[in-house]
């Protein structure tokens, strides 16, 4: 008999009071689990912590603080948070300072409905999901810091220290292309949990916190180069 599944935990966050119900509404009729609701950033926050959802659905222009800042707020507070940007901006600058912040995917709000139940789905799986046209912006960008000199680290920054399997340089190597886990899990004849482990010891042993970082990581170390 196969285990029923909980449902998605998800939290949605948009100053626009009849926006905002409707996404909800979207959501749970397609039988993710609403948890809690926000109009402002301080609410955002607050709820956040209380509810622990698995999606953070998040608009960037809220009231009483930005979304980029709930977003780096939150995940710092618990790194398995998975944040999905719904805005109306398709500026590049309000993308990249969403992914640097730690938003692992970015959609406009003219998705169509099933567009952001297929996004809500993808980001709950760990999978990056960009409106078309703006992931090759976000690899760009990765590539752009790699290219910079790196801030001096916390750690001891010792060369090579932490040891990586040779399937887990596999999977950070298609990470760094862009591959979704599904992708990877595909290509490498390997289910999608594995890879989300092989990606989770891999943040663990390089002492990064979230998916961004260690796409500049490997991008970094040429890694994405064939």
């Amino acid at each position: 008999m196969t285990q029923q599944q909980d449902p998605i935990r998800v939290m949605v966050v948009d100053d626009h009071p009849m926006w905002r119900d409707a996404v909800a509404r979207d959501l749970t009729e397609s039988g993710f689990e609403v948890v809690a609701t926000a109009g402002d950033g301080e609410q955002a926050v607050r709820r956040a912590r209380a509810a622990a959802p698995d999606v953070l659905v998040l608009d960037l222009n809220l009231p009483a603080k930005p979304g980029v800042t709930v977003c780096k707020e939150l995940v710092a507070h618990n790194p398995a948070l998975r944040v999905l940007v719904l805005s109306a901006s398709g500026e590049h600058a309000d993308v990249l300072e969403a992914v640097k912040s730690g938003a692992t995917g970015y959609l406009l709000k003219s998705a169509s409905t099933g567009e952001l139940l297929d996004a809500v789905r993808r980001t709950a799986a760990g999978d990056p999901v960009f409106t078309p046209g703006l992931a090759g912006l976000v690899l760009g960008e990765y590539r752009r810091l790699a290219a910079e000199p790196a801030p001096a680290s916390d750690g001891d920054g010792r060369p090579g220290a932490p040891r990586l399997t040779d399937r887990e340089t596999e999977v950070l190597r298609l990470v760094a292309k862009g591959l979704s886990y599904k992708q990877i899990a595909e290509r490498l004849v390997i289910s999608h949990r594995t890879v989300q482990n092989h990606v989770q010891n891999t943040l663990g042993k390089l002492q990064l916190h979230n998916r961004v970082e260690l796409v500049r990581y490997a991008i970094e170390r040429g890694l994405d180069e064939e």
